[in-house]
């Protein structure tokens, strides 16, 4: 088995229950501003981000791009988002059924600045897995100013949610 699997599938896990949980909101509480401050913005424009950037990740990656009408950046449908989360945990899991080099170059031209970028494959991974941490963080900090608790998106919650952990002793006495 690819050592990536878990952590890979972990964060598309954890994208898909968020935006599950969030598809709960109004359009008011998914788009405010209010309480965002040191975050990306509101919970759509973040989520919208997040899902962007992985997208741009896997295409680096894999030289490949998902068959979508329009980007994640110019849809605020939560169901849209979704799908195409569900289809980014789909291209994650056609790419590491094949032997992944983590030592392997990827160039390409920045959109943002127009420079040219190179790193290495491994490094690509690194960054989508701390870049979903971080902006489902932020979104959590936007939700919390809303007085809403975030869901359990963790580690251990994936473990468990997917029979990868046992809570047998039971998670309190676990540690972080």
């Amino acid at each position: 088995m690819n050592p990536l699997l878990d952590p890979i599938r972990h964060n598309s896990w954890a994208s898909a229950h968020l935006l599950s949980f969030c598809d709960g909101l109004d359009e008011a509480k998914l788009s405010t501003e209010e309480g965002s401050e040191g975050t990306y913005g509101s919970i759509i424009s973040t989520l919208q981000h997040l899902l962007g950037a992985e997208a741009r990740y896997l295409r680096r990656l894999s030289g490949g791009s998902p068959a979508w009408s329009t980007e994640p950046e110019d849809t605020t449908d939560l169901a849209e988002l979704a799908r195409m989360s569900a289809d980014e945990a789909a291209a994650w899991e056609s790419l590491l059924a094949e032997e992944f080099d983590p030592e392997r170059l990827i160039a390409w031209t920045s959109a943002f600045s127009g420079a040219h970028t190179e790193c290495r494959a491994g490094i690509l991974v690194a960054q989508t897995l701390n870049h979903g941490n971080e902006h489902r963080a932020q979104v959590f900090t936007v939700l919390t100013e809303l007085g809403i608790e975030p869901p359990d998106l963790d580690g251990w919650s994936y473990a468990i949610a997917t029979g990868r952990f046992s809570e047998d002793p039971p998670r309190d006495q676990l540690g972080t």
